[in-house]
């Protein structure tokens, strides 16, 4: 399974004369073919800076122009309808990421994506913009979508 970074969603959505963005366009219609996913941290993530540009009712519509158009898995940390979820929300939200903040030095919210990304069963790739931040830092392979679509061919 190939987990996708925010960053490599919200270039799909702005920044369209990015340099970057022909390769972003070639990753994201390549990997639907090999499972990908992303943690509802950055579903959420995306969801916020979207906001200030789309409407109530088109954030709403999420799962369509989202999960369903780039065949995204949304990961979450624990089944979504348990409701007595209070030791293993704080082991999510605070354990986990304070243990990779203090060991690879990384800031709270890509602990959060990582450490998710990471518990994932047949999690094999992180792809982001961002690899440096991520380098040696995480069990799975870490590239950027144009690594992802060179190792491909």
């Amino acid at each position: 399974m190939i987990f996708i970074d925010t960053d490599v969603l919200w270039l799909a959505f702005a920044f369209h004369q990015d340099a970057r963005q022909a390769a972003n366009a070639a990753f994201l219609e390549q990997v639907q073919a090999a499972q990908p996913a992303t943690t509802i941290y950055n579903v959420l993530e995306l969801l916020g800076k979207l906001s200030f540009n789309l409407s109530p009712d088109r954030l709403d519509e999420w799962r369509t122009w989202l999960v369903d158009a780039y065949q995204l898995r949304v990961v979450w940390p624990m089944n979504p309808s348990l409701t007595t979820a209070a030791p293993a929300f704080q082991d999510e939200i605070f354990e986990r990421p304070y243990q990779k903040m203090r060991t690879v030095q990384m800031p709270f919210m890509d602990s959060l994506i990582l450490n998710l990304a990471e518990r994932t069963p047949n999690a094999a790739q992180f792809v982001t913009w961002n690899a440096r931040h991520f380098q040696e830092k995480s069990t799975l392979q870490v590239l950027t979508p144009q690594e992802y679509i060179q190792t491909q061919e």
